[in-house]
């Protein structure tokens, strides 16, 4: 089996550009391509499968060099959490005293815990859309019927 030729140093250039922003026109014009044909080279490159194997390497040496993973998020996302549930005194100015003081009620970050769990939840998949449909389709005067047949009958025939 041939050995895979390797990218140009212009797409190369454009693999780690797009992985900078994610925007392949930009990406392009960084790499060098010209600002007229930019978005046209972008599209190309982007459905080129050594660029995309390219760019996906990038992205794993990115996410490795900054250490984040699914479980330091997760463990972020719990300290977040945590921290949110703490309980802080609700305070009052008091105009005599001339001082904050204790009401004896607290509070806690009801909505950064919220967050935190919404984000926990949604990495469980535990909030799924669900959508149910139920009825009849139209198919115009059983044209999609006739289309089947014609199909079947074309692929039996080529048996």
């Amino acid at each position: 089996m041939p050995k895979p030729t390797p990218l140009t140093p212009q797409q190369e250039r454009f693999c780690q550009e797009y992985a900078v922003d994610y925007n392949g026109t930009n990406a392009a014009k960084r790499a060098g391509y010209s600002e007229s044909t930019a978005a046209s080279q972008a599209s190309r490159l982007l459905k080129n499968a050594k660029v995309l194997s390219r760019v996906r390497a990038i992205q794993k040496e990115q996410l490795e060099k900054t250490a984040l993973t699914k479980a330091s998020v997760l463990l972020n996302l719990m300290d977040v959490y945590d921290r949110c549930m703490q309980k802080k005194p609700v305070t009052e100015w008091d105009y005599e005293a001339g001082e904050y003081k204790e009401t004896g009620t607290y509070a806690f970050d009801s909505k950064g815990a919220l967050r935190a769990l919404e984000l926990l939840g949604k990495h469980l998949a535990m909030f799924t859309n669900k959508i149910e449909h139920s009825g009849n389709v139209e198919t115009g005067n059983g044209e999609l019927s006739a289309i089947l047949e014609q199909l079947k009958s074309r692929s039996a025939d080529a048996q």
